[in-house]
């Protein structure tokens, strides 16, 4: 007699109670926090070796048709007075900390709670991190996430590294990205050669480069160029810039090249024929005749009064007729 088998039908046998929503919910939070640190880290290693071909305000430019410009340029080769600009103008401390001023952070928080002109208290690091992997606006929550790249930048990069990518990424204009662009732009010639002026102004467009000028600049621009120009003694003095050399040789000063301006095309240039018309004899001979008009001296002039005709001549009598 077969044996009936004392297991429950497959039909019949309750399911397992499944994880409750809270708890699902609270794992897929988790991989996704993993995946973000995951990925985080491996997009801020690979930037080390491999220059960012594209930022988020770049993009937006590109869509809004702006266009996005920027000439790449290693530190190493850039104008060590451009690098002492940066530094002078937007984090003096770049050397000494690692990777936040909160001194300047509470400075910032005081300035900002006492009304007036709100100033932020970021470091080139902080920015670095923003402008590279980030995009403007966002509060506390892309704070949160800046500080985490800016952690990363710091100990994956290095200082050299997160400067040359500043300097490069920075937006300096409207569609202009970087200060070897925009020194070609403004100056007529590369960042390998600037003069402590033209450096300064650049710096001085960074905060707003929608806004402010590095060609003739006015006002509070101007005012700001010429601190930075001044600071910029100070910078080399105290060595504020070691750690961005540090390890390779700095770059010597060079003098500007001279810079001839050049024409500029006039409005329609463009739409001219580059083939010269040929001389206006050649073209009058190709004319059939019938269309040749007589020059103005030979044509017949108007009169008002009624033509008279010319008095009939007198036939001269015979001559042996006297």
């Amino acid at each position: 007699m077969a044996r009936r088998s004392s297991a429950i039908p497959r039909y019949k046998r309750s399911r397992r109670n499944p994880r409750s929503w809270p708890r699902r919910i609270f794992g897929w939070i988790v991989k996704l926090v993993v995946a973000f640190f995951l990925i985080s880290i491996l997009w801020v290693l690979a930037y080390r070796f491999v220059n960012p071909p594209i930022t988020v305000t770049m993009l937006g430019d590109v869509i809004a048709g702006r266009g996005a410009v920027r000439d790449w340029m290693p530190v190493g080769q850039m104008d060590r007075d451009m690098v002492r600009a940066a530094i002078s103008a937007e984090d003096s401390k770049f050397c000494s900390h690692n990777g936040f001023d909160f001194e300047a952070i509470e400075d910032a928080m005081k300035r900002n709670a006492s009304g007036g002109r709100i100033r932020g208290g970021s470091t080139i690091s902080q920015q670095t991190a923003k402008t590279t992997f980030l995009w403007n606006g966002g509060g506390y929550a892309r704070k949160g996430v800046e500080a985490w790249f800016t952690f990363l930048t710091e100990h994956l990069w290095g200082k050299r590294r997160i400067m040359e990518v500043y300097l490069n990424n920075a937006e300096t204009g409207i569609g202009t990205y970087g200060v070897n662009a925009a020194s070609e732009r403004y100056y007529g010639h590369d960042a390998s050669a600037m003069s402590p002026s033209e450096a300064a102004r650049i710096a001085a467009v960074l905060p707003l480069p929608k806004k402010r000028g590095a060609v003739a600049p006015k006002g509070f621009t101007r005012r700001y160029g010429n601190t930075i120009a001044a600071r910029i003694g100070v910078v080399a003095r105290d060595g504020l810039d070691a750690c961005v050399y540090k390890g390779i040789a700095a770059p010597v000063n060079k003098a500007p090249p001279p810079v001839s301006k050049k024409p500029r095309p006039l409005p329609g240039e463009e739409y001219e024929n580059p083939k010269p018309l040929p001389p206006i004899e050649n073209v009058v001979s190709e004319l059939p005749p019938a269309s040749i008009e007589p020059p103005p001296a030979e044509r017949p002039q108007p009169s008002n009064t009624a033509e008279t005709p010319p008095p009939a001549q007198q036939p001269e009598p015979p001559a042996n007729q006297l």
